[in-house]
């Protein structure tokens, strides 16, 4: 099947959202170590906090090495099914959710989890928004789910707008 062109807008932002986190987190490895904990202020709630996210939301699967096998074979099945939406996409907003999300899954839960056996995590505003500790990919990662709500938002009012005309 031929990929669209936005089948490969998708892909570059995948590649672009991976690159810049494992950028980040090259860098935050070098400038705060991997100690756990280690946190610098940077800009009024925003700190840097190293954090080493053995699970996935709200901790679960944390203490299991079967845990972090599972969240890896899980993101790669997830991964490709993505990746063959991709190759399809005609609308602008699904190709960037899509195109987010597979970068996001990739940097977090395929090449943190193989490298380093957790997701590094270090963006931490929890004194200001909320309690979570987070990186470039889990930005991606929300970012995408947005857009492709946004989008079923967007089709839904439309196809509502032309059953009343």
């Amino acid at each position: 099947m031929k990929i669209t062109r936005l089948g490969w807008t998708a892909y570059a932002i995948a590649a672009a959202v991976l690159v810049l986190d494992q950028l980040s987190k090259l860098w935050i490895l070098g400038f705060l170590g991997r100690e756990q904990g280690a946190s610098v202020p940077l800009l009024g709630p925003l700190h840097l906090t190293m954090v080493h996210n053995y699970g996935m939301s709200f901790g679960l699967l944390k203490n299991s090495d079967w845990g972090r096998w599972l969240l890896i074979g899980f993101s790669v099945v997830v991964v490709i099914a993505l990746a063959i939406w991709a190759r399809k996409a005609t609308k602008l907003l699904p190709a960037l959710g899509i195109g987010m999300i597979i970068g996001g899954a990739i940097g977090n839960n395929l090449i943190d989890r193989v490298q380093y056996g957790y997701v590094v995590d270090f963006i931490d505003v929890s004194r200001l928004y909320f309690p979570w500790v987070f990186n470039v990919a889990d930005s991606g990662i929300s970012i995408g789910v947005a857009l492709l709500l946004l989008d079923s938002f967007l089709s839904e009012e439309s196809k509502l707008s032309h059953q009343t005309e």
